[in-house]
C-alpha cells in the first residue's frame, strides 16, 4: 500500500507513537510518505529517523518569504511549478470565494505544494490529531491528494481544541472521512457524542516495542534511597508540580527518595525554582530531554514511576501516555491519577495506584504505601508488563493496523 501520514511537526521527541507506526509499515512493505508543517528544532533526532533514511520521505510545507517583493516573486515560481503538475488543483486552491484569505494569500497552495510536486494517489491518507484531518480533507477536496482518510484522535484535539474552535468544528470531517481511531474507550466515547458514526469508529491503542524494554523484577535494598521517575514534556496536563509537592511531604516524613524527572518544557524554570522554594534540591533532581536509550537506562535504575496528569485550564488532557507503557513494560510499579485514558492502561490496586487529579496528600499517600510495602512492586510490576503486552505491543497493533487499512479498500 502506499500511505501518507498528516502530522504537524516532524521529527518530534516526544511524539515517538508516531514515529512507531511510520516505521513498522515500512517494516512490512508498505510506502509511507509524511507530510508533516515545518521541521521540528531540536538538539537530537530519534535514531530510526536515520535508521530508516526518512528524511528522504518527509514533505514540508511551502515556505514563503516574509520581505514583500521576494514574496510575491516566490508565489510565481510556486505558481508556474505547481500547474505545469496539477493543474486543476492549483487552481482549486486559488478559488477565493470558496477559500477565502487561504486562497488569495497562497497559503492553501503552500500546503498543498508537497503533494503535488509527487505522486499523491495514495491507498491511505493517515492523519494524526484533528486539526491535520481538516488540512487533509482539504488537500483532498482541492484534488491535490487522493486516499481514503483515516484520523487518529489522541487528546488536545478533543478537549482543548473544541474549547477553542467550538464543538462542530468536526461537523464536515464526521461526513466525509473514511474512519476514525480514538486512541481510547474514552475518546470513542466523545467523537461520538459529537456527531461521529459509531460504525466508522475502531479504538486502536498507540503501542511500544516491548522487546526494547527489558522486565525487570524490582526489590529494595535496605541501603539505598528508592529512586523514583518521571518521563515527559514539562507543560501543565503532565501535573508535575503535585508530583514534586508530593516528594517533598515523603521527605519530610524520614522516608529515603530520589526522584528524577526526565524532560524538557515551557515550565522548566518555574518546576525548578519550586524545587528550590521546598529546598529539595538533594532530592529532587532535572535530567533534561533524553534520548530513548538514554531514558531506558533511567528507568532500569528507578524503581516507582510517577505521572501525575491533569486537565490543564485551557482543557487539554492526555490520551494514554507511552511513558506509563514503557515503565509498566519494564516491570515498574505506577502512581498516576484518574485522568483521561489512563485509568485503561494502569489498573487501580493491581499494576498501580491512581489517584484524583492535582491530590498532593493521597498521591503522597500512594507513594508512601509503596515505600513502605517494597513487597508490592514485583507483582504490579509483573501485572503491568502483561497488561502492556497483551494491549499495547506495537508489533501486533500494526498488523491490526495494516487489517484496518485493507478493511477500507
Amino acid at each position: 500500500m502506499r500511505i501518507a501520514f498528516i502530522v504537524g511537526q516532524f521529527p518530534v521527541a516526544s511524539k515517538t507513537f508516531i514515529l512507531n507506526q511510520i516505521i513498522g509499515l515500512v517494516d512490512r512493505g508498505h510506502e509511507v510518505d509524511i507530510y508533516a508543517d515545518v521541521p521540528a528544532y531540536q538538539s537530537s533526532v530519534h535514531g530510526d529517523i536515520r535508521n530508516y533514511d526518512l528524511y528522504k520521505n518527509i514533505c514540508y510545507e511551502y515556505p514563503l518569504p516574509s520581505e514583500f517583493l521576494a514574496r510575491q516573486a516566490e508565489k510565481i515560481k510556486l505558481l508556474a511549478h505547481c500547474f505545469f503538475r496539477n493543474p486543476f488543483a492549483v487552481l482549486n486552491t486559488l478559488n477565493a470565494a470558496r477559500y477565502g484569505q487561504q486562497a488569495t494569500s497562497f497559503k492553501l497552495l503552500c500546503r498543498a505544494e508537497p503533494a503535488i510536486s509527487r505522486p499523491s494517489s495514495y491507498d491511505i491518507v493517515h492523519c494524526h490529531f484533528g486539526l491535520n484531518a481538516i488540512r487533509g480533507l482539504l488537500l483532498k477536496e482541492v484534488k491535490a491528494l487522493k486516499g481514503k482518510l483515516v484520523t487518529t484522535f489522541h487528546g488536545v484535539d478533543i478537549t482543548k481544541h473544541l474549547q477553542v474552535y467550538g464543538n462542530d468544528m468536526y461537523d464536515q470531517l464526521w461526513t466525509k472521512g473514511d474512519l476514525f481511531l480514538p486512541i481510547s474507550d474514552l475518546f470513542l466515547k466523545k467523537i461520538v457524542n459529537l456527531g461521529c458514526q459509531q460504525d466508522k469508529t475502531h479504538v486502536h491503542h498507540m503501542g511500544i516495542d516491548c522487546s526494547k524494554f527489558k522486565y525487570v523484577s524490582r526489590h529494595l535494598s535496605s541501603d539505598r534511597p528508592i529512586v523514583l521517575a518521571t518521563v515527559n514534556r514539562l507543560v501543565e496536563k503532565k501535573g508535575v508540580e503535585y508530583s514534586i509537592r508530593a516528594v517533598a511531604q515523603l521527605i519530610h516524613k524520614n522516608i529515603l527518595v530520589q526522584y528524577n524527572i526526565v524532560g524538557e518544557g515551557p515550565l522548566s524554570d518555574h518546576l525548578q525554582q519550586l524545587v528550590k522554594n521546598l529546598n529539595m534540591e538533594r532530592h529532587i533532581h532535572f535530567l533534561g530531554w533524553k534520548e530513548q536509550s538514554d531514558v531506558i537506562e533511567i528507568l532500569e535504575k528507578s524503581d516507582i514511576l510517577i505521572a501525575p496528569s491533569v486537565t490543564s485550564n485551557n482543557g487539554d488532557q492526555e490520551g494514554i501516555p507511552v511513558a506509563l507503557m514503557e515503565a509498566m513494560a519494564m516491570g515498574m510499579p505506577i502512581v498516576s491519577t484518574q485522568h483521561s485514558g489512563i485509568p485503561e492502561l494502569v489498573q487501580h490496586n493491581r499494576s498501580g495506584f491512581l489517584v484524583p487529579e492535582r491530590d498532593v496528600d493521597e498521591l503522597a499517600n500512594k507513594l508512601e504505601c509503596l515505600a513502605i510495602n517494597p513487597n508490592m512492586w514485583s507483582e504490579m510490576g509483573l501485572t503491568g508488563r502483561r497488561i502492556v503486552e497483551k494491549d499495547y505491543n506495537i508489533h501486533h497493533l500494526n498488523d491490526q493496523l495494516v487489517d484496518i487499512y485493507q478493511s477500507l479498500l
